[in-house]
């Protein structure tokens, strides 16, 4: 069984569905499946979800008559054997390692729900989005108290910035309520909440989302059937905190939770030209040019552009600067300096700079050095997981370099890549 299901509904997507499914394919994790849902299609949609599911055995293609993005995802619910649950939709387009991060946070911390930041696109502009403001588990209480600050941020409504536990949403049966035509993902959320006990945030962005929702009045309700839809969401929503706070807790938090009435789905436009959005492309390390040879030169440049890619999804994670990342790295890899000089020079720096940035990842509390002696800087325990996230892209950046090599041709890399290093550093020392 694979160990992660992808649900993808899809509704007349054919402009944009491949550009969703590539991103799935690229993904570094491989162990999934994809559930891409056909809600009766009248467009080119159906083909295209058949010539993809014929390209990868991973994809299943599910052709139903159109009923609604709820009852599709319940219907992939009830399809799905992954022992975790991760959701797109088919305008959008995730991360190449968003899966593994999902995965990796959730194994590693025991997490029943997993939720990160994401990039918001608009006119070919992108803005990192995020609510929660430093990365580690959090309990129920803890999460509902942060969600009620700003409940109506699509980082707490929607579903696809978020990874599941399949066998929490099979025991309680938690599906949408296909009835609502608003705030359905986010009712779902808050009933799967209410069983988990271990929540990690991930401050690294994995998706993109550029589809832009119709109002209700858009979608045919009149107005006296909105207020009566948000009233019961509303409902629900109170009865939430009932049940997660104690009644002095719930007291207290009464008028954020009141609040949510007058609040409204939000995920904070994207600006062009203001700080935070960036053109699309330019928020992650890119690379286009052709070698004209396979030489050493054209490998170190890839291999550097990769792992800057890695660095800067670490740096969002643990608010860094690619520099105090790679004195992370060094020291994650080497454990100790040898020489400061050749620190300095590892970080295209002075001896004075290195120092400096020695003395500020210590204030960070992520290095500790004896007085006057900054070659002695070891990672201190606050860095584990700052460690933890370096080898994890480490691991992820060697499955992008040897994809599709055979067994035979990986059991002969770790040999020939120490040769490799050895001969270079006996080169380096002359």
């Amino acid at each position: 069984m694979p160990k992660v299901s992808i649900i993808i509904p899809v509704y007349n997507a054919e402009k944009v569905l491949a550009r969703c499914l590539d991103s799935v394919l690229a993904q570094t994790f491989t162990d999934f499946e994809v559930l891409v849902m056909d809600d009766g299609s009248k467009d080119g949609t159906a083909a295209l979800c058949d010539a993809y599911a014929a390209k990868d055995a991973r994809i299943r293609a599910v052709h139903k008559e159109n009923s609604g993005v709820s009852d599709t995802r319940n219907q992939a619910l009830s399809l799905a054997t992954g022992d975790y649950l991760q959701f797109l939709d088919a305008d959008d387009w995730i991360t190449p390692e968003a899966t593994a991060l999902f995965f990796h946070a959730a194994e590693t911390n025991r997490a029943d729900l997993v939720i990160s930041d994401f990039y918001r696109v608009v006119d070919g502009w992108t803005a990192r989005k995020g609510s929660i403001d430093e990365e580690g588990l959090l309990t129920r209480e803890e999460f509902a108290s942060c969600m009620a600050k700003s409940p109506a941020d699509y980082y707490y409504g929607v579903i696809w910035n978020k990874f599941f536990r399949r066998d929490i949403v099979e025991h309680y049966h938690l599906r949408m309520d296909e009835k609502l035509r608003w705030c359905e993902d986010f009712i779902f959320n808050m009933e799967y909440i209410l069983h988990a006990e271990r929540i990690f945030v991930l401050r690294a962005p994995t998706y993109y989302y550029v589809k832009t929702e119709g109002s209700l009045v858009q979608q045919g309700l009149n107005i006296p059937n909105i207020v009566r839809m948000k009233m019961n969401v509303l409902n629900y929503y109170r009865d939430f905190y009932k049940k997660v706070f104690s009644e002095e807790e719930y007291a207290s938090h009464r008028p954020e939770i009141y609040g949510f009435l007058l609040d409204y789905s939000h995920d904070d436009g994207v600006i062009p030209f203001l700080p935070g959005s960036k053109r699309l492309g330019e928020e992650k390390a890119f690379a286009a040019h052709a070698p004209l040879s396979a030489n050493v030169w054209t490998e170190h440049y890839y291999v550097e552009r990769l792992f800057r890619r890695y660095a800067d999804t670490i740096g969002a994670r643990f608010d860094l600067e690619q520099r105090e990342i790679a004195a992370v790295m060094f020291l994650a890899n080497f454990e100790k300096i040898e020489s400061m000089r050749e620190f300095a020079e590892y970080l295209n720096s002075t001896q004075i700079g290195a120092n400096a940035l020695l003395e500020y990842l210590a204030l960070k509390g992520y290095v500790r050095t004896e007085l006057g002696q900054p070659e002695s800087a070891v990672l201190t325990e606050k860095a584990e997981e700052l460690k933890k996230a370096v080898l994890q892209a480490e691991e992820e950046a060697e499955k992008t370099i040897y994809q599709g090599f055979t067994e035979e041709e990986m059991q002969q890399q770790p040999e020939s890549r120490l040769r490799r290093m050895e001969n270079m550093r006996a080169q380096l020392e002359r």
